[in-house]
């Protein structure tokens, strides 16, 4: 027998509720909220624990056998309380506490040795993050990583724009000196995307070597530090009358002319 929660007034239901909308209390707890039975689903394939699993009975399938989400525990509860907590509103009755997992540069593991990387420095908005993280698992990139984050990878509303792909792509966040140095010592090339005189056109370049693509954001660029000490400026031509492109889109041409140089493999 779950147990079972029918008030908005519980203390666990008000936490939640505090958990979704806190990245400090995120921090401090090491866990995050996870909505919808796909996402959850990719929560598992990534590896990760779930502690707690919330779910509205009317929501899903009579034959669903919600154990199949391996959580430490589940609580059933009300639509007023599914309502109150669910980000997206009453669509698939499954909300899960997640244990958060680290995201060392150190505990990255490549399969290969040619790893293809996308880089993002001081990405901000959270739909430009999901997205590039949608990018990053369609063309199945080796690794994503973060540079000066400025946001909180488990925000609701990345997870809710990656559509779960924040879960199924290595993640790894750091400074960008931290992250220069780290891909210096894996001897992995660095082609930062610029909007300068000397950088080379992006299709152009051999990434059928380890490769890391790094993008900047669209209104500052990428820092000195990434212009200064990468292997290679590259440029997206742009052919119309300004003179830069959504972050994601840059990041998704870059990939995947490196996926196409490689086969799609």
């Amino acid at each position: 027998m779950h147990k079972q929660i029918s008030s908005v007034q519980n203390g666990l239901i008000k936490s939640l509720v505090v958990l979704s909308e806190k990245s400090k209390i995120r921090k401090e707890s090491q866990t995050f909220i996870v909505e919808g039975r796909r996402e959850v689903s990719l929560v598992l394939q990534g590896g990760y624990q779930i502690k707690q699993l919330f779910f509205y009975p009317e929501l899903l399938p009579a034959d669903f056998e919600i154990e199949e989400f391996k959580a430490e525990e589940y609580i059933a509860v009300s639509k007023e309380v599914y309502e109150k907590v669910a980000y997206r509103g009453s669509t698939e009755g499954v909300l899960a506490v997640v244990k958060e997992k680290s995201m060392s540069l150190q505990e990255l593991k490549f399969e290969t040795q040619h790893p293809l990387i996308l880089v993002a420095e001081a990405p901000e908005k959270p739909g430009n993050i999901g997205a590039m993280l949608r990018t990053a698992d369609a063309a199945n990139v080796d690794a994503v990583l973060i540079a000066n984050p400025k946001t909180d990878l488990y925000n609701p509303n990345i997870i809710r724009s990656s559509v779960g792909c924040l879960f199924t792509t290595q993640i790894a966040t750091g400074t960008t000196q931290e992250i220069l140095e780290y891909l210096k010592k894996q001897n992995i090339a660095t082609y930062a995307a610029a909007l300068k005189e000397d950088s080379e056109l992006y299709h152009q370049q051999d990434y059928t070597r380890a490769t890391a693509l790094v993008v900047g954001t669209e209104a500052d660029g990428l820092s000195d530090e990434w212009l200064k000490q990468a292997d290679k400026k590259i440029i997206i031509p742009m052919l119309g009358k300004i003179d830069s492109m959504n972050v994601s889109v840059a990041a998704g041409i870059l990939v995947y002319e490196a996926k196409r140089q490689r086969n799609f493999k």
